[in-house]
């Protein structure tokens, strides 16, 4: 197997066993598919989903990059952004536990698992799907949820019973959220987020926010 052939590839997020045949040369897609599932299986390349890979030397030179993850989210369901989970945590919001990347999405909520990690991605509805910035790595554009929309996100998606959203019951505190450090800047763009939802379940978290750790 000549891995010289991988050599366009290696400063390069992604790419598709299309882009391969053009490149090397190679016209017949099962000939190719074999190829790269020889180095797969060497470990010479990282199949990220079907007819989608990564060269192990991209992996190793940028995988501790702070984009890397978003990227390769981004690389599996174009039509999302980093969200949820994985905001929170990097804002220490969630201490807890290590949590996968997760996204959200408009199309249908699925699991996505390679050589990379775990990808998660929640279905939201169109109207909800705003709230976040967008950067570029390698060529390929990253959404992220802002803090308030990824604290937005998580607890829309997330079932929360009515006797914990009454205002005698500190909610932050029963879901441990860190949200004492949350900015005045966010703390109100997070009510802008309710408000505009009309859910009457963000309401009441808002509301129990107010009472118990951001008192206005």
């Amino acid at each position: 197997m000549n891995v010289n052939l991988l050599a366009p590839f290696q400063t390069i997020p992604y790419f598709t066993i299309e882009g391969f045949k053009q490149i090397s040369g190679i016209e017949n897609p099962e000939y190719a598919r074999i190829h790269l599932h020889r180095w797969a299986k060497a470990g010479h390349v990282l199949p990220l989903k079907r007819g989608v890979y990564m060269t192990r030397r991209f992996y190793e030179q940028h995988s501790a990059d702070y984009l890397f993850s978003p990227t390769v989210s981004a690389i599996l369901v174009p039509q999302s952004y980093v969200s949820l989970e994985f905001i929170l945590q990097q804002n220490n919001i969630l201490t807890e536990v290590t949590y996968p990347i997760t996204c959200v999405t408009t199309k249908n909520t699925r699991k996505i698992v390679n050589d990379i990690g775990t990808f998660w991605y929640r279905h939201l509805r169109d109207d909800l799907y705003h709230g976040f910035t967008i950067s570029e790595y390698h060529g390929i554009s990253v959404a992220q949820a802002t803090l308030p929309k990824a604290l937005f996100d998580y607890l829309y998606l997330r079932p929360i019973s009515v006797t914990y959203r009454r205002l005698k019951i500190d909610l932050a505190g029963e879901l441990r959220l860190n949200l004492e450090e949350f900015s005045n800047t966010d703390r109100l763009e997070f009510a802008r987020l309710v408000e505009a939802s009309s859910s009457l379940k963000m309401k009441d978290i808002l509301l129990n926010f107010r009472r118990h750790i951001w008192q206005l």
